[in-house]
């Protein structure tokens, strides 16, 4: 098992720059099974949940060759319309792997998707089935696998109940090779959604109004294979600028989109945090003191929930009282446990809102990731703690995080990988 060591109250300085985003590529690696021929992604993250999917497109039949932060997707013929559990069981977003199977095979068999904690056991995917029958397939469900039929997709009108990401990007991955014009509502605005439909419509794809709450997909006959150069991980770029703000200290963020983070930058106004920022980069400067600010996480524009647990650590270093909401999932706030053993003073009201009061001194503690999001917000406490604190399970921060160590390193974090 390997495990993070981090001495904290170390100062921070320097460029570090964001690698491409596990939300686009995560769409892209499942959209390579609409096209025969070779797709070429540019700007690959090396991350666990790349590899994962990998083993599932070799697994139906593709040919995988990386080279540095380059991969290209070869498939001349998919061969099986199922989703291994071996595979499928291990991430949520095995999940997308679906639509694109139901549209070019008329068939598929998939297991319940598995992830973190917050991602496993029985998060509903009801907005993805119901989708699939809109589209004209038939969905059944046993104690292993859900079956989704089609004989033929035909284009209908589909409203998402709850605005989802990955139901917005299943639906129009879908609905590219179906018969006629297919209307979604209500769909989620997030940049990876644009980046798949800019992809898609550059290879043969007739998308109307992806960024926007309605999209429209008139359905071809092929989509062919092209060239596609993964977005800056908006997360990432966010993530960062909280460590920077946190630990009131000179970071520049480079490689970055600024614009996909318009949320947190208006939080850091109000909180006190200054900022320069270019096209592809964004500075932030040393706050004499921070502000305590409210947040609820919304859907994008709105305030990212993966951004929520490094803000809470930044405003256990605030002076006064903030109450975050969480209103994306049921169980993210449940990390800030950990947070109260390394001395935060937290309140929890119930499931999706607690009370923060700041500021407090943060110790070294021994801790576990219970995932993603929640460990790179342990990692930002480490690094404002004093003494010496101990992460297990960074198999969850590797999901999404690059590297993470030897990058948090060369700005002044001291953080060593260790094995047990």
């Amino acid at each position: 098992m390997e495990k993070f060591v981090i001495n904290g109250k170390n100062p921070l300085s320097g460029e570090i720059e964001v690698r491409g985003a596990k939300n686009a590529v995560m769409k892209i690696l499942p959209a390579a099974l609409l096209s025969k021929g070779t797709i070429t992604i540019k700007n690959l993250p090396n991350i666990e949940e790349i590899h994962k999917a990998t083993d599932i497109l070799k697994d139906l039949g593709a040919s995988i060759k990386l080279d540095g932060r380059n991969c290209t997707v070869s498939i001349t013929e998919i061969k099986k319309n199922i989703l291994e559990p071996e595979f499928a069981n291990k991430f949520r977003s095995s999940v997308m792997f679906a639509g694109p199977l139901l549209a070019q095979t008329g068939e598929v068999r998939f297991p319940h998707p598995g992830g973190c904690v917050i991602g496993a056991g029985k998060r509903p995917i009801d907005l993805f089935l119901d989708g699939f029958v809109a589209l004209g397939a038939e969905v059944e469900e046993n104690d292993d696998y859900y079956v989704v039929k089609a004989k033929k997709l035909i284009g209908g009108n589909y409203f998402f109940t709850t605005a989802s990401v990955t139901g917005t990007e299943s639906m129009i991955m879908t609905a590219v090779l179906a018969e006629g014009v297919t209307t979604l509502g209500n769909c989620a605005m997030e940049p990876e959604i644009v980046a798949l439909a800019d992809y898609l419509n550059k290879n043969g794809a007739k998308i109307l109004g992806a960024g926007t709450s309605t999209v429209i997909i008139e359905g071809v006959k092929e989509i062919s294979a092209g060239e596609y150069t993964i977005i800056p991980d908006r997360i990432e770029t966010g993530t960062f600028a909280i460590l920077g703000a946190a630990t009131k200290s000179e970071l520049t963020i480079t490689k970055c989109n600024p614009n996909n983070i318009e949320s947190l930058l208006a939080v850091f106004q109000k909180v006190g945090i200054s900022y320069e920022r270019g096209e592809d980069w964004l500075k932030i400067k040393p706050a004499k003191s921070l502000r305590p600010i409210d947040i609820k996480t919304h859907e994008y524009p709105g305030f990212p929930t993966d951004l929520q647990p490094p803000y809470t650590v930044l405003m256990t270093q605030a002076e006064g009282r903030s109450v975050i909401h969480e209103v994306i999932y049921d169980r993210r706030l449940l990390f800030t446990d950990m947070l109260v053993q390394m001395g935060a003073d937290i309140i929890m009201c119930d499931p999706h809102r607690i009370v923060v009061n700041g500021p407090t001194k943060l110790h070294g503690r021994k801790l576990t990731s219970p995932d993603l999001r929640a460990g790179i917000a342990v990692v930002i406490a480490a690094a404002l703690a004093d003494g010496q604190t101990e992460i297990d399970n960074i198999y969850q921060i590797d999901r999404g995080y690059e590297k993470i160590e030897e990058r948090l390193q060369k700005i002044g974090v001291k953080i060593e990988r260790v094995n047990e």
